[in-house]
């Protein structure tokens, strides 16, 4: 079976294309025609496509697919508290986590826009994380909520120094480490209550914390379309 997989974020669009379980093939777009014309150059059986944007995707696609949505059944036990207000990122990072470790605790830290926690137990089920600020929105939020720091980014985390010489490497500095101190804090604090925990790090800023890789932390940038994969797979199966 082949599978086309579209994941629609805020800042980023990608289709990857799956035969089996086996990525065979992964894409970026700047915006929609882009995306349909990769589509009628492609052949595949199944479609899904996770968006967090507001789009008639069935019109300016053209073909049948299967969408993400709060009622979409998963292979995993949601034990959200509010199910209808869980981001459909999320619940495929989370699902992404379990078909790259099949049993045990898991965490994944997916570092988009926002950086979100998504935990696995042992018995598969899913009972939510957490939610906090991603890199650009900290630099930027420095940057529009005070009348003179100047707007910075990261694109090289090493060159990145704990101790700031300038205020632009004290932006770089605290938005780095502030992230990396964050991120092995949630690890500490969760594998303190879970002793076997395995870590994913995934998402488009995860290529900068690849140092963070362990026996027991894996990084993972497109985790999410390995998850989007196995929850249409699951959807085929059940018909």
């Amino acid at each position: 079976m082949k599978n086309l997989i579209i994941d629609i974020g805020n800042t980023r669009m990608k289709a990857a294309i799956f035969e089996g379980e086996i990525l065979v093939m992964e894409k970026a777009f700047h915006d929609i025609s882009e995306l349909r014309e990769f589509s009628k150059s492609v052949e595949f059986d199944h479609c899904i496509i996770s968006s967090v944007i507001s789009v008639d995707l069935e019109a300016a696609l053209g073909f049948p697919f299967l969408l993400l949505t709060k009622d979409t059944e998963l292979p995993i036990e949601n034990h959200y508290a509010t199910p209808e207000t869980l981001g459909v990122d999320r619940k495929a990072a989370a699902v992404g986590g379990r078909v790259m470790l099949e049993k045990g605790p898991v965490l994944v830290i997916d570092l988009g826009s926002c950086i979100t926690y998504e935990f696995l137990n042992e018995k598969n089920q899913y009972l939510g994380g957490a939610i906090s600020p991603g890199l650009n929105m900290r630099f930027k939020a420095m940057h529009t909520q005070t009348a003179k720091l100047p707007l910075v980014g990261l694109e090289d985390s090493q060159s990145i120094r704990l101790i700031g010489d300038s205020t632009e490497m004290g932006l770089r500095s605290g938005v780095y480490f502030g992230v990396q101190f964050e991120m092995e804090g949630f690890m500490q604090a969760y594998r303190s209550q879970h002793q076997d925990l395995k870590v994913i790090i995934c998402g488009g800023d995860s290529k900068f914390f690849e140092s963070l890789t362990k026996d027991h932390i894996f990084v993972i940038p497109n985790l999410v379309l390995y998850g989007l994969n196995r929850i249409l797979t699951y959807n085929v199966n059940k018909k």
